[in-house]
């Protein structure tokens, strides 16, 4: 296993830029970073070679986040909204893979942050987000990435909820670069049990987040951090662990996320800093890697 730290741990806003961070995650020790794929698209060429040589010259892996607009969402009604949801993603996993990036993960089947505002069609959206990813998977392929399709609790969305839904839902889409993406986070909500929906997602997990229940870093709360561990080491996962911590409260990333009180404790960029490096000797202790 690699074990990274998704960027925004340290930001109010999803734009905020990425590329000064690969050099403190790996002082840090980590193997990789996350990144939101969102924002990529505004970055220059000029930016993305610096990224890419900064990730190369500092021995870190690039993996990629995102939740696409409802604008841009595979699984609508709308077939325009579709049609708009595959012409960004090509452009999007086009700007990715030229970081070297090779798995993106999140709601690319559907939109995030869901609006249950209005009523849900869950077949039906199931159905359209199939077809959809099906449609932007042999570009995906062709590019060398993979499409990590995440199971959300159902606050956050209503198409896939346990892992044994994000199983089905990649063997009906039927392509070999599609996996799926679990999140310690979501599976407090949804699961019985952490190690039979590891157990269940088996050879098709693709990508796996970590967090506290209430998304703190890996170590400082009450998840069955060893069962969890067990289960990863049964199916032999040697993909990337990535822990999404979210602490602090603000901006666009403390809002999506419903961060309404300081988890951090007050904490200080070193302190932060202190706080990540030591979970990830925690992660790599009871996870491996």
């Amino acid at each position: 296993m690699k074990h990274g730290i998704y960027y925004s741990y340290w930001e109010h806003e999803w734009s905020a830029k990425f590329g000064p961070y690969i050099e403190k995650v790996a002082k840090l020790g980590f193997d990789i970073i996350e990144v939101a794929a969102h924002h990529i698209n505004e970055y220059s060429d000029a930016e993305l070679a610096t990224i890419r040589q900064s990730a190369r010259d500092n021995g870190i892996m690039l993996t990629a986040g995102i939740g696409p607009s409802k604008t841009k969402n595979l699984s609508s009604e709308d077939a325009s909204v579709r049609a708009a949801g595959k012409a960004f993603f090509e452009r999007t996993l086009s700007n990715v893979a030229r970081l070297d990036i090779r798995t993106i993960g999140g709601a690319l089947h559907s939109y995030w942050p869901i609006d249950y505002s209005q009523p849900v069609d869950k077949a039906g959206d199931y159905a359209r987000g199939v077809e959809g990813i099906n449609g932007i998977a042999d570009f995906a392929n062709d590019l060398g990435i993979n499409l990590c399709i995440e199971v959300l609790n159902r606050f956050e969305n209503h198409v896939l909820n346990t892992a044994a839904e994000g199983v089905t839902f990649v063997k009906d889409v039927g392509k070999n670069n599609v996996k799926v993406m679990l999140d310690t986070f979501h599976m407090n909500i949804e699961e019985d049990s952490f190690g039979e929906a590891i157990r269940t997602a088996g050879p098709l997990l693709g990508h796996f987040h970590t967090g506290e229940s209430n998304r703190r870093v890996p170590g400082k709360g009450r998840m069955p951090w060893h069962e969890i561990g067990q289960a990863l080491r049964e199916i032999n996962y040697s993909g990337a662990v990535v822990m999404e911590p979210f602490v602090k409260t603000g901006g666009t990333i403390g809002s999506d996320i419903k961060v309404w009180r300081d988890l951090s404790e007050g904490a200080d960029i070193a302190k932060m800093d202190e706080d990540a490096r030591n979970s990830l000797a925690f992660s790599r202790f009871v996870l491996g890697g």
